[in-house]
């Protein structure tokens, strides 16, 4: 059952790529508020769902399967304890979001996912001031991981940064994306690497605390500050911006080369985002509840789906450069797991 629901979490989360990137628009500078709504709505959704059913059922005798969609133990208190820690994370969120009208999916989402390098890094300079109770060190193989980590990630900021405009209009002539060369392109992954891997440190504060925050509650509090972001973008979007919020205003080319400008609805994809962001969410604290951390690593490659994705759906093609160091940090992403796994099973 862990490996189905790390399965299931590892589609939904590279799902949650892909119709992420294919909602954005490069000429909405407002794309990610957009995003993030659809997302927050959907959890804020299944927030109160949960709340409503969990009245009914019985964690001793309810099948795992339904306790992980419909059962929570939180209570208001939960939701004050973990807004800062989910504050981070959705900030990080609506960054990452902002970044797909820049560069393109392939690149973003393996640097994104290269965070757990980041936390573990801080933590082990905690633990080494005594700040948590739990001693945190880095073993070779940590070590190894965050050196190809590093190089993956420098890697492709440089290949990304160099490569002129010629190459990278050509390369994605068949895209609906055309990019240029710009340092916030590999900027704004990396501002998001650095969030989530905070929000991360965040959440082992908590348990080294114990400062006590269930799994099921940890992520109805997030469901609810997601919901509460949904609430900011739609405000920010329909009455400080003073935008159709469900609807946008593109500028497309006619057959005599005039540029007009029409008003478009947003695509299905935006709630399919929304979704499959919120059960890959639902599916991974599942796994995390049941302490499964052997299935950890498996989620953790779905940025490697996600540029399966983008390959096929969005048409992204890249040069043999940037496939050599998404590759290279990908090894030390899956590096990584795999050491924290064999360490949490006591063999390092």
């Amino acid at each position: 059952m862990n490996f189905t629901y790390a399965l299931i979490a590892l589609l939904c989360w590279s799902g949650s790529d892909l119709f992420s990137k294919l909602v954005t628009k490069q000429n909405d500078k407002l794309s990610h508020w957009r995003v993030i709504f659809a997302v927050g709505a959907i959890m804020g959704l299944h927030a109160v769902i949960t709340l409503i059913c969990s009245n009914f059922l019985d964690p001793e005798t309810t099948n795992p399967f339904i306790l992980s969609i419909l059962y929570t133990d939180f209570v208001p208190s939960d939701f004050i304890k973990y807004l800062p820690v989910a504050f981070v994370y959705l900030l990080a969120m609506v960054i990452g979001y902002a970044g797909l009208r820049y560069i393109e999916l392939s690149i973003s989402s393996p640097i994104c996912n290269a965070s757990g390098s980041f936390a573990l890094i801080i933590l082990v300079i905690l633990s080494a001031f005594g700040v948590l109770c739990e001693p945190v060190t880095l073993n070779f193989s940590d070590i190894i991981a965050v050196v190809f980590l590093t190089i993956g990630i420098v890697g492709l900021g440089y290949v990304e940064y160099n490569e002129s405009d010629e190459i990278k209009l050509m390369r994605s002539e068949k895209s609906q994306f055309k990019y240029r060369k710009s340092f916030i392109a590999i900027l704004i992954p990396i501002i998001y690497l650095g969030l989530d891997g905070l929000a991360t440190v965040g959440d082992e504060l908590l348990w080294d605390r114990e400062i006590f925050v269930s799994d099921y509650a940890a992520n109805t509090a997030f469901e609810f500050t997601s919901l509460c972001f949904a609430i900011f973008a739609f405000c920010y979007v329909k009455f400080i911006k003073k935008k159709k919020f469900f609807m946008l205003n593109v500028v497309e080319t006619d057959e005599n080369g005039n540029e007009i400008e029409k008003a478009v609805p947003f695509s299905k994809h935006l709630i399919y985002g929304g979704i499959f962001e919120t059960f890959g969410q639902i599916f991974y604290m599942a796994v995390v509840a049941a302490e499964a951390e052997q299935f950890l690593p498996m989620i953790s490659a779905y940025c490697v789906v996600s540029l399966i994705w983008a390959r096929i759906f969005v048409k992204e093609k890249l040069s043999l450069k940037h496939y050599i160091t998404i590759f290279i940090t990908v090894a030390g992403i899956l590096l990584l797991c795999l050491s924290e796994l064999l360490v949490g099973l006591g063999i390092l």
